[in-house]
């Protein structure tokens, strides 16, 4: 057994390594000539409050087409995208390929920064990106985004915000964000919950179901994701806990008070996460809504974000025929 000091050191370290190597990706991909959005025909506006208080997590970055880029004219889809990253790391600096990915192909993405554990646990998160839905509602059309055909999308702990947001807008709740999220009074055209974690609360599940394919490296990064957003009580199950666990919500009896939008959603074969999304698509179905999963063979946890693969390059054509097909619009090509 080892010493409880060389446990908190191996998970410290493995954190660290982790959220290394997607610093250094993010940033390494910037050098690459591809990466100026003026390439692709987009202007990026950098560092928009969407609350008052001078935060640095309550600030969005705007992606937009250009004028006269793509097929359609007048106002572009909005899409509030929602960075991941376990709600302890990251950022929309560190996402800035999502922004820029989904704005050539036409849409006016609002990147948006949020409060991150542990120094701000749940529902912090969920507190702000509520907050930016508000904000988006009084102020989207400044951009040139039609919130008619607004989209929310998020991958892995931002993919869990994107769809208890989601919930929030069809789901007459009692919790402060909820009540201020349905009170926007609108729901999203579309979800995207790419390889989402949508149960923070269990995260022994994986190794309880795949003991052979879990070792300390992964559980280590399972636990410090839910000791982080709920705090180290977690094993004492809290009620106002349901929104961190949007899966069970979706998988429970509870009706939604509007009707839930059409989701997308897709991970790799290798992601330790895999479960969440099948689950996800068993509990929509269930419930008679429109769900529409892809699953990529061999590819691991947030693939999609490395352009360079040829299967991240078919999940954005994917993301983007779902999207046409549900805005009922043409995008400008993959």
């Amino acid at each position: 057994m080892n010493p409880a000091w060389l446990t908190r050191a191996r998970k410290r370290a493995g954190g660290a390594a982790v959220d290394g190597f997607f610093r250094g990706l993010a940033n390494l991909g910037r050098l690459h000539p591809l990466a100026k959005p003026e390439r692709h025909g987009v202007e990026v506006l950098r560092e928009l409050p969407y609350q008052s208080g001078g935060l640095a997590e309550h600030r969005l970055d705007v992606y937009r087409p250009l004028p006269g880029r793509g097929p359609t004219p007048g106002k572009r889809p909005a899409m509030l995208y929602i960075h991941g990253g376990g709600f302890r790391i990251l950022s929309k600096e560190t996402h800035w390929v999502m922004g820029l990915g989904f704005a050539r192909r036409g849409f006016v993405v609002f990147n948006v920064n949020y409060r991150l554990a542990p120094h701000h646990p749940f529902p912090a998160a969920l507190h702000d990106v509520a907050a930016a839905l508000q904000w988006l509602e009084l102020h989207a059309a400044e951009y040139g985004a039609d919130l008619e055909q607004l989209v929310i999308a998020g991958e892995s702990a931002g993919a869990n915000l994107a769809t208890s947001l989601t919930l929030s807008t069809c789901f007459a709740r009692s919790e402060p964000y909820a009540q201020a999220a349905f009170a926007v009074g609108r729901v999203p055209k579309a979800v995207l919950p790419m390889c989402g974690v949508l149960q923070v609360t269990d995260p022994e599940r994986f190794r309880r179901r795949r003991p052979d394919r879990i070792g300390n490296f992964l559980q280590d990064r399972l636990s410090e994701v839910s000791v982080g957003y709920l705090g180290r009580d977690r094993l004492q199950p809290h009620p106002d806990w349901h929104l961190a666990d949007p899966l069970l919500v979706l998988e429970g009896d509870e009706q939604p008070a509007r009707p839930l939008p059409p989701f997308f959603a897709g991970v790799g074969t290798a992601d330790v996460l895999l479960d969440d999304t099948r689950r996800l698509h068993a509990a929509l179905t269930r419930r008679q809504v429109h769900s529409e999963v892809r699953y990529y063979p061999k590819q691991v946890h947030a693939f999609h974000a490395m352009a360079f693969l040829a299967e991240a390059r078919t999940a954005w054509v994917h993301q983007i025929d779902f999207l046409e097909r549900v805005l009922q619009r043409p995008l400008p090509p993959v």
